[in-house]
């Protein structure tokens, strides 16, 4: 195997590439099996320390990216690490941070950014992307 997520395992997101995220809460344990080669947190305050690589992106919870450069590299960065590496994008309960910032992994994978919601809830959780502002963010978000 690569070094990326199995298909199949709980909380990871196929893209259309093929390429595999996974999301989750960091509320709730660590899942059981493979640790990330790549994480990026989406929190309001510096996440704890982890032993993979990872990135920080200050985004408090139920709101926006509060630097939406520095949040567009980011996940750039993380789409970008997916074709080869095994990533996780985590925030708080992992539902509306977390969906929002897949939805953008997907519109930069070529899901088109109206369909890109529909897209995360229904191959990650049924209630990603929590908030209007999330939403029309991904509507919004650059893809070129």
């Amino acid at each position: 195997m690569d070094g990326r997520w199995e298909p199949g395992t709980a909380g990871v997101l196929r893209l259309p590439s093929g390429r595999l995220v996974r999301g989750r809460g960091l509320r709730k344990p660590l899942p059981a099996g493979p640790t990330p080669t790549f994480g990026l947190y989406l929190l309001g305050s510096e996440p704890p320390a982890v032993d993979w690589p990872s990135r920080w992106l200050r985004w408090p919870d139920f709101r926006l990216p509060a630097d939406r450069d520095d949040a567009l590299d980011a996940l750039r960065e993380a789409w970008r690490r997916a074709g080869t590496e095994r990533v996780e994008v985590a925030c708080g309960g992992g539902i509306g941070r977390t969906g929002t910032a897949l939805a953008c992994l997907a519109v930069l994978d070529g899901v088109p950014p109206r369909e890109a919601v529909a897209y995360v809830r229904a191959g990650y959780v049924r209630r990603a992307v929590e908030t209007p502002w999330q939403r029309r963010y991904v509507t919004r978000f650059p893809h070129a």
